[in-house]
């Protein structure tokens, strides 16, 4: 070990960063074991590259052309209704669908100490959004004469939290590595503001997730598109943990995708309000996109067209169909990354506790519809809101439990 360790000292002056080694000898021979690991793991230029780009952190669009998208309007689609539906429900009916969800979250924003799967939404069920879920799969699984094979990306905080929850719950009807996967999704270092790579206080780097950006990425790496073949799966749904109404399983989106030869489709609602603080759907320098709520201008954000709809109104709602073959594209290369300044603990060079009264770390997080840059097109099918749209973010107000709940008993009839 020790000429192991010279060589990361080495390494880690190179990079300055020689204070990641200060509290070894303090630690467990496991917890060194897994130090050595991360430091080994870490590419030090992309997290040199990454830190250069705080400095110079900017918002505008610059000199990309941005242009609406088209798009279906599902309650508009009249006679091709029926087609795209017997396109779509003759490829679910042959397996070639599977569903992943996006579940690497903590519910600490809800005041849930778990999982934010394991999440009670507050209904008198006392269902969990992954019950929830997996209802929503298994009923549609029953209506076409298959499991739909359910694929679970977990985080390293939460994966063991995760599985065991499963486990407790019988896999809600499925079998474990037969038809639902648990994977993990990648992780970058923290930094703070001087471009040093944070202790946490286990003694270990402080690591976050990439965002769901890494989805692509993780299913690759992990195998799980492999596993996904070797099902006979050609198409993807990739969505979110938190939406209590989401439809992994829409035989019109999969038909319109199908019928219009695209590797990729998504779902949109109308944009409440030009505040509302959503991405939308566009095209960016003639390919499709979304414009971050952050980075879109006011001016292009309340404009209208001749009838007053907003022309950037199809909101992104992480609902979201791909081809396998686009998934492993976008998984063989790595998206660009976006900064998120937060509060962070950590154990400074000298091995004592900060706790800051403020942000005082970089994150890096990619967006999944940075990939759909790769795409030639995409198909868009707007939804209704409260039939698909029910997210579990806050822990009051919008998109709350509270929300979610109303919406839900609304959908389903439930007094």
């Amino acid at each position: 070990m020790e000429e192991e360790i010279e060589d990361i000292k080495k390494k880690l002056k190179k990079y300055s960063q020689e204070h990641l080694l200060n509290n070894f000898e303090n630690l467990s021979e496991e917890k060194q074991k897994r130090l050595l690991e991360q430091i080994e793991n870490i590419d030090f230029d992309l997290i040199k590259s990454l830190y250069d780009t705080t400095q110079n952190i900017t918002t505008e669009i610059q000199d990309d052309q941005i242009k609406p998208i088209e798009f279906f309007d599902k309650e508009k689609l009249y006679d091709d209704y029926k087609k795209y539906k017997e396109i779509g429900e003759k490829a679910i009916r042959t397996k070639k669908l599977a569903a992943v969800t996006m579940a690497g979250g903590q519910g600490t924003r809800l005041g849930h100490d778990g999982p934010k799967g394991t999440y009670d939404i507050g209904l008198e069920s006392h269902k969990s959004l992954f019950e929830l879920l997996s209802d929503g799969l298994k009923e549609q699984g029953k209506k076409y004469g298959v499991i739909i094979p359910w694929f679970i990306m977990t985080s390293r905080e939460n994966n063991d939290a995760t599985v065991d929850f499963f486990a407790k719950h019988r896999y809600f009807g499925y079998e474990k590595d037969k038809n639902i996967f648990f994977f993990k999704q990648g992780e970058l270092p923290m930094i703070d503001t001087e471009g040093k790579i944070l202790i946490g206080e286990d003694g270990l780097i402080k690591e976050a997730a990439n965002g769901h950006g890494g989805i692509y990425e993780a299913l690759v790496k992990n195998g799980m598109t492999k596993k996904m073949r070797e099902l006979g799966v050609e198409w993807v749904f990739i969505g979110g943990v938190d939406n209590c109404l989401v439809k992994m399983v829409d035989p019109v989106l999969m038909g319109i995708a199908i019928d219009k030869n695209v590797t990729a489709a998504g779902k949109s609602v109308v944009k409440a309000n030009p505040q509302e603080k959503v991405g939308v759907f566009c095209k960016r320098n003639g390919r499709p996109s979304v414009v971050e709520y952050t980075e879109i201008p006011k001016e292009m954000s309340e404009a209208t067209d001749e009838n007053g709809n907003l022309i950037y109104g199809e909101s992104h709602i992480l609902c979201n169909l791909f081809n396998i073959d686009a998934i492993e594209r976008m998984g063989s290369k790595p998206l660009p990354y976006h900064i998120a300044f937060k509060k962070a603990t950590y154990i400074d060079k000298d091995g004592n506790k900060v706790v800051p009264d403020g942000p005082n770390a970089y994150k890096f997080e990619a967006f999944l519809f940075d990939a759909f840059g790769e795409l030639d097109d995409m198909a868009i099918l707007r939804v209704k809101r409260e039939e698909e749209f029910a997210p579990v973010k806050n822990a009051t107000g919008t998109d709350s439990p509270e929300t979610a709940r109303e919406l839900y008993r609304k959908f389903y009839n439930i007094k």
